[in-house]
């Protein structure tokens, strides 16, 4: 995470654009009155929603625990994907 003041990200601004979507870097912009902006690549913020869905969902997320334990204790098959045309 890197944290740097509005007028930095102004003057720099494709440079932190960059590090947030090449790098995954989160940028939190500070300005007066801790009224802060975080910057994030959309990439991440789709990904932070999708799990602040899956987590509010306790019927959903409790499937999925119950799948992923599933996997890791070998119940799977494993199947030949079928073109379909």
């Amino acid at each position: 995470m890197i944290a740097t003041n509005y007028s930095n990200v102004r003057n720099n601004l494709k440079k932190y654009c960059d590090k947030a979507t090449d790098d995954y870097e989160t940028v939190i912009i500070t300005r007066k009155n801790d009224k802060n902006v975080v910057l994030m690549s959309e990439e991440e913020y789709n990904n932070l929603m999708e799990n602040l869905y899956i987590m509010s969902n306790k019927k959903y997320y409790n499937e999925l625990l119950k799948r992923k334990e599933e996997v890791e204790a070998g119940n799977v098959q494993i199947h030949d994907i079928i073109e379909v045309e």
